[in-house]
């Protein structure tokens, strides 16, 4: 826990701070962790973003124009599903929290048509965005679409390889797709690539980031926006059966889906939240993702948060079979939960994952994505653990991104890369 202590001159914050509104505090901090680590072009930009995203999320017109989206072209609210032959086979009562029935597959449209309506009430020319597993990235072109904005995402080489469907959704939307061929190919060279073209222009160029990382608002505006994922699940869970989940299970990359439906039951301790991590394929740096459990804190894409590290500072490559969970750091919220012990962070590895998918399609009819495979996993882990407990699972995506690395699993030749 000393890597995640309070630092010199950081106050100790609590989530009682969290749940009153005091986090994150005026320097974007959820204790040591947050703020904004940036070059100095950015900053003016990032102040007026949080000016503008303050003002317009208690603002009726937009929250009426958001409203109407989430609604009427993206499709919420999305269902709450029983999943009674899981549920049987584990022992438990398990439900899922179906995002993967949101118009584009997955939670981030949910964030997407958010920030994309935030950059033109800001009068953007431009939109960029970042993606790893291409769900981000199509549901900025597909939001930009739908607004008349033009788009740019960038992607990992790595990940346009394996998740070749979602390149092509995203240029049929409209957006040009710039594959990133240094650093590690794969999401944190996306965002690298994204930072350096809106240093070149903060003026009239919006960063629509698709997690909740990086300098603040981001962490605060993204959780926002996704929050609406835990709002309908509580509420779902109280009318359909008739009380609380004994826990709720979200995988955890960058952490935007787990954040958005572990925070409406943060203040209600008898619920246990359970963020799932890549696992990968052994505990060794370079083998897995799992920040949250494994990380030590330092400063990664203008936020300190808890991140993989060697033992001199230098962020290391990560491994996934799942390129949405294939991150080198975590959200600076999470880091905070993790520290105040608040959520429990565990990692599942890649063949684990791999069972789970097949298990809940073949089960249930429904096909996760390989990120939303990690929770199903660590719900079935969870069940194991608490017999008869009630398990509310984030699906947060569907998983037809993912059939091409699965056929290459299947033929023996790894990832479809």
């Amino acid at each position: 826990m000393s890597e995640i202590a309070a630092g010199p001159g950081i106050a100790a914050a609590t989530l009682d701070d969290l749940l009153a509104g005091r986090l994150p505090d005026e320097r974007g901090r959820f204790g040591e962790f947050g703020g904004r680590f940036v070059p100095e072009t950015l900053m003016p930009a990032l102040a007026l973003l949080e000016i503008a995203a303050r003002d317009a999320l208690v603002d009726p017109d937009f929250q009426t124009a958001l409203a109407r989206e989430l609604k009427d072209w993206i499709g919420r609210p999305t269902p709450l599903t029983r999943a009674a032959r899981l549920g049987g086979a584990w022992g438990a009562d398990v439900w899922l929290k179906r995002e993967d029935l949101a118009h584009t597959g997955a939670h981030k449209i949910n964030n997407a048509i958010g920030q994309a309506l935030l950059a033109q009430r800001m009068g953007a020319r431009r939109v960029i965005a970042e993606t790893g597993a291409g769900q981000h990235g199509v549901a900025s072109a597909a939001a930009c679409a739908r607004l008349g904005l033009p788009c740019t995402v960038y992607m990992g080489e790595v990940d346009a390889a394996r998740q070749r469907p979602n390149v092509q959704r995203m240029r049929l939307l409209g957006a040009e797709v710039v594959e990133v061929t240094s650093g590690d190919r794969t999401l944190r060279a996306a965002i690298d690539e994204a930072l350096r073209d809106w240093v070149s222009d903060p003026e009239g160029t919006y960063y629509l980031l698709g997690s909740a990382v990086g300098p603040h608002p981001y962490p605060w505006l993204v959780r926002e926006l996704q929050a609406v994922i835990g709002r309908e699940a509580r509420s779902g869970m109280l009318d359909a059966a008739g009380r609380l989940p004994g826990a709720v299970v979200a995988c955890v990359g960058g952490g935007s889906n787990a954040i958005g439906i572990f925070h409406a039951f943060l203040g209600d301790p008898d619920v246990e939240l359970v963020g799932i991590e890549a696992g990968g394929c052994g505990p060794g740096l370079g083998e897995h993702a799992a920040t949250a459990s494994l990380g030590r804190a330092g400063v990664l894409h203008g936020s300190r948060s808890l991140l993989l590290q060697d033992e001199f500072g230098q962020v290391r490559d990560t491994h996934s079979v799942s390129a949405g969970l294939d991150y080198p750091g975590v959200g600076p919220e999470h880091a905070f939960l993790a520290a105040i012990g608040r959520v429990r962070y565990d990692s599942v590895g890649d063949d684990e994952a791999v069972a789970a998918l097949e298990e809940c399609s073949a089960a249930e009819g429904v096909i996760p994505a390989l990120e939303s495979a990690h929770a199903v996993a660590g719900a079935k882990r969870l069940a194991q653990e608490r017999p008869g407990a009630t398990i509310l699972v984030g699906m947060s995506g569907r998983g037809d991104k993912d059939l091409g690395i699965l056929d290459g699993l299947r033929d023996g030749d790894g990832e479809d890369e």
